[in-house]
């Protein structure tokens, strides 16, 4: 084989992502984000932080590090897409990271950090189909101790409740803030994929499910994708996406899921899931057999090959080659 011929060959086996081509597929299809609005009143970041702006999550979010007395401003913009004119409340209250999940505290529950996070406007009014920007300002105390702390910037709106009698609805939407504090560089976010279960509910639906565990200094917001491939009779499934929502504090350990779209057959597959929190990613698989029952089966998860790792295979390969054809043509020159 010749140079050109095994980089050709190595090429495609990157794209396709398979080294043995599949006799048939079966496809899943990626979901979208949720927008962030609520009862017609949309919330935008406008900043990012330099560092952070390859990140998807810091435009969603307010994520940074910051050492004992830096001050940061933050943008929002604050839209009504209704019909009507809207009043709106603006301020920051409490979050924490736990179950899983990032909860938002009832009401105006103040923490750490939202002490220390305020809004130029605390309420605005805002005619149908207008906007308004907002200046969130996060000022951290000089003798602040290290760690992440969680928060939320809410924008507000309230229905009186019927003159007849009844609920007042109130309604919000927000941004999150994760705010790491301390000296130097940012913690390094990382996570590992510890092993990954095929699972049958009892009405039947399969899903797969894998274990992480966050071991970095970051807060983790999972997504990603999982692929099934040499499968029975050769076949493929998805990609399918992974079932948004799951967070993990520093420290944490839990599971993402990837329920299926299709109905597949019982195995055995390759499963092959990827998982990214913002610029960390992660890659594993496992060979995973769905029950015939309603109940699980786990398999410990391998790491997979990444792309650095395959290039410097192909580096091996090519100087490997290139050597040994330097070595006949010197061989000749002497001979001759």
């Amino acid at each position: 084989m010749t140079i050109v011929r095994l980089l050709t060959t190595i090429m495609r086996l990157l794209a396709a992502g398979s080294i043995i081509p599949a006799a048939g597929s079966l496809g899943g299809t990626a979901a979208a984000a949720p927008r962030p609005h609520s009862n017609g009143i949309e919330l935008r970041l406008v900043d990012a932080p330099v560092s952070e702006r390859p990140d998807s999550r810091a435009w969603r979010y307010i994520i940074d590090h910051l050492p004992p007395g830096a001050v940061i401003h933050r943008r929002v913009q604050i839209t009504n897409t209704t019909g009507s004119t809207r009043r709106i409340a603006l301020y920051a209250a409490a979050a924490q990271i736990g179950k899983q999940k990032f909860q938002f505290a009832p009401a105006r529950t103040p923490n750490e950090l939202s002490t220390w996070t305020k809004t130029d406007k605390q309420e605005l009014t805002l005619p149908p189909h207008t906007r308004s920007m907002v200046t969130t300002t996060i000022n951290v105390p000089g003798d602040a101790a290290p760690g992440e702390r969680y928060a939320v910037v809410w924008a507000e709106t309230a229905a009186k409740a019927p003159s007849n009698g009844g609920v007042a609805e109130i309604n919000r939407v927000g941004i999150r803030i994760y705010l790491s504090v301390g000296p130097g560089n940012p913690p390094a976010a990382a996570f590992t994929i510890d092993s990954i279960t095929a699972l049958r509910s009892p009405d039947g639906r399969q899903a797969v499910q894998a274990q992480v565990h966050n071991t970095g200094g970051r807060a983790l917001d999972l997504s990603g994708s999982l692929k099934l491939t040499n499968g029975p009779g050769s076949l493929n499934a998805g990609p399918f996406p992974v079932q948004t929502g799951t967070t993990l504090a520093p420290g944490d350990s839990g599971s993402v899921s990837v329920p299926l779209e299709v109905h597949v057959p019982n195995g055995p597959w390759r499963a092959h899931i990827r998982l990214r929190s913002g610029l960390t990613q992660r890659t594993a698989e496992a060979t995973i057999t769905f029950p015939i029952s309603a109940g699980r089966e786990t398999a410990r998860a391998e790491t997979a090959m990444t792309y650095p790792l395959v290039a410097l295979i192909v580096g091996l390969i090519l100087t490997s080659i290139i050597g040994g054809r330097s070595l006949i043509r010197r061989r000749r020159r002497n001979r001759a």
